[in-house]
């Protein structure tokens, strides 16, 4: 009789010890998986915080982009004729005839982003090439300010101006003059870009800060020949590295 008690009293506690090693087991293995899913977590590069941030970088290189006004006047010229083409400021992309400075400001808007924005005026200038640069001397001499047919609506929205202009007789063209006193560009950012037959800029820039002292007149400039204007991507690329900006397409 007492055998057969021990042995109960045996299979009690044997039952009782099994009972606890089984209730303290079950959470190690718990705690173990659940840390490894949290570093696994936070190590893992695919996880939506990061998607976050490359969204918000994305989001912040196009509001830059936004803030881009890319201004520019430009008369594309007849080419018809002979003695016409050697100093002509033309280009044709895409069967389209454009003058130079409205092509690289085509350019610089593929490689920078930004909004196009050409000054014209209400009288059209000739697409003779004589005739032409004959009437800018007349402009220039005479001081004229030709009444412009485009203006910008909400020129608050941009912080960066590109102010591009072919170079007429070392000067501005005189409808660059009209635009620089119709708008304040006081607190922006104003980089001057030329198409020219030799001359560079000329006084261009002294001009513009002149007319303009309450903006930032930036020196890192672009100057292209006419002679170059059609393989000139390469240094729009360049030169837009140089201002930070990365290819916008």
């Amino acid at each position: 009789m007492k055998k057969a008690i021990a042995m109960f009293l045996a299979l009690i506690l044997v039952g009782v010890l099994s009972a606890c090693g089984a209730e303290t087991k079950t959470p190690d293995v718990s705690v173990n998986a659940n840390n490894e899913d949290s570093n696994r977590l936070q190590s893992d590069p695919l996880s939506p915080d990061t998607g976050n941030n490359s969204r918000s970088q994305n989001q912040e290189e196009e509001e830059a982009s936004s803030r881009i006004l890319i201004a520019y006047f430009s008369v594309p010229e007849d080419v018809s004729t002979t003695d016409a083409v050697a100093g002509a400021s033309v280009v044709v992309r895409d069967g389209i005839r454009m003058g130079n400075t409205e092509y690289v400001a085509n350019l610089i808007q593929e490689t920078v982003g930004g909004d196009l924005f050409r000054i014209e005026t209400v009288e059209n200038y000739p697409l003779d090439h004589d005739t032409l640069v004959d009437q800018a001397a007349g402009e220039q001499d005479a001081g004229k300010r030709p009444t412009l047919s485009s203006h910008i609506e909400n020129l608050d929205q941009y912080d960066t101006i590109i102010l591009g202009y072919p170079n007429w007789w070392g000067d501005l063209p005189m409808p660059v003059y009209t635009f620089l006193e119709e708008y304040d560009l006081s607190g922006k950012t104003v980089i001057p870009f030329v198409t020219h037959g030799g001359s560079g800029f000329s006084s261009t820039i002294r001009t513009i800060s002149r007319m303009q002292p309450g903006a930032q007149v930036s020196d890192n400039t672009l100057s292209i020949s006419r002679n170059g204007v059609a393989d000139c991507k390469d240094q729009i690329n360049e030169w837009a590295k140089s201002l930070g900006a990365s290819a916008h397409k």
